[in-house]
């Protein structure tokens, strides 16, 4: 089974979903990309992986709860 690269997900979170679907402000989209920042980076602090290379599976219920 091949892994998902997160990116492309976020990518179509946010341009379709957020944007497209939900009409959602200016605001609720910021907000939803700072907490997706903070959460690229502590998976790039603890996987030691780019965010580019961070797929879906790496993110664990107990990686998630760490969080």
């Amino acid at each position: 089974m091949s892994e998902q690269k997160l990116s492309p997900l976020l990518k179509r979170f946010f341009t379709d979903r957020l944007f497209k679907q939900l009409g959602a402000s200016v605001h609720t989209v910021a907000s939803y990309r700072d907490a997706f920042r903070l959460l690229l980076s502590y998976a790039n602090n603890r996987l030691q992986r780019e965010p580019t290379d961070i797929c879906i599976e790496n993110f664990s219920v107990s990686f998630l709860v760490d969080f």
